[in-house]
């Protein structure tokens, strides 16, 4: 039995695989131990690999109308349609949708097909979808679309944020190292950040179940004591005038967590009540230990979606 060492071609991720291949020409495989992403681990798609491997149910021919024809034949019979349908319905008539996994050139041909013949702009991709919400915020972040960190930073991490994300189903190779190096460091705390109670608050030492939209009064709150710890980059805020926001020189008195919450929270929390948008089950003690811990942990992570199949972003803040 011949075994390939090979690269799963599903996701970001890049996971190890060992190929082999029988005399029948069956096709097995299983995770690389010695690849550095994924140490042997696949998820149930890369462990199912083998089975996409075969001829059968697959297109080998194009058809038409349920006829295989020949290539030519086949490219004819899409541009006439095409065709046929700008001229009765207009360009707008026409949408494509291309998958995440082409290269630049194919992008680059689709898009001047749409735009520069059809004449239309409806093209979209996966990859816009599922990465420009990331890309938007590292190049903000950092100034580049980089993920600044590896997964052995999440392994070394003596706290790691989990935000929005359902890593034991998105994310289970990142998810699975996860819980090992949680196994292995009796130190190492894991916050959830979810409105949702998933498979990976299973992990975690704390589960705020936030209400949707109050996750930036949330972040905020943490960023106020560590910038106030911080003064080089509580200068580094002010200076680009982003820190603090204008209104929050009117808010002093306020816990160090408030200070920053939009000004429609500042009765609530004066009386204790749940502000709108958060939790009611979500007590402010259950929020003041994940700032507090941010701020005095020596190595932390902070993990959030980018899609449901992307590779998981990972930014570490010492």
């Amino acid at each position: 039995m011949k075994t390939i060492r090979t690269t799963c071609p599903y996701c970001g991720v890049g996971c190890g695989v060992l190929a082999s291949v029988d005399d029948a020409g069956q096709v097995s495989v299983r995770g690389d131990d010695q690849h550095p992403a994924n140490l042997g681990r696949l998820c149930v798609k890369g462990a199912a690999l083998g089975e996409t491997t075969g001829l059968a149910g697959r297109l080998l021919t194009p058809e038409v109308d349920g006829q295989q024809v020949a290539w030519p034949q086949a490219l004819a019979e899409t541009a006439a349609r095409l065709r046929q349908i700008i001229d009765q319905h207009g360009p707008q008539a026409v949408a494509f949708y291309a998958s995440g996994q082409l290269l630049t050139e194919d992008y680059y041909a689709a898009n001047k097909l749409m735009k520069g013949f059809i004449g239309a702009a409806n093209i979209d991709t996966n990859s816009r979808l599922c990465m420009s919400s990331a890309v938007t915020g590292y190049k903000r972040a950092f100034g580049a679309d980089v993920v600044p960190c590896s997964y052995d930073d999440v392994e070394n991490s003596d706290l790691v944020v989990l935000v929005g994300s359902n890593a034991a189903w998105a994310h289970p190779v990142l998810f699975q190292r996860l819980a090992q190096a949680k196994r292995d460091n009796p130190r190492l705390r894991i916050v959830a950040i979810d409105p949702r109670r998933t498979a990976t608050c299973e992990i975690a030492d704390r589960h705020l179940a936030l209400a949707p939209g109050s996750d930036g009064g949330l972040f905020a709150g943490c960023l106020t004591p560590w910038l106030r710890q911080e003064p080089a980059s509580m200068a580094f805020a002010t200076a680009r005038r982003r820190w603090p926001p204008p209104a929050a020189g009117t808010w002093r008195g306020w816990r160090p967590f408030a200070v920053c919450l939009p000004m429609r929270w500042r009765d609530s929390i004066a009386s204790s009540s749940p502000p709108r948008g958060r939790s009611p089950s979500t007590p402010w003690e259950s929020i003041n230990p994940p700032a507090a811990a941010t701020n005095v942990t020596p190595s932390s992570t902070s993990i959030w979606p980018a899609g449901s199949m992307a590779a998981a972003a990972a930014a570490p803040f010492r």
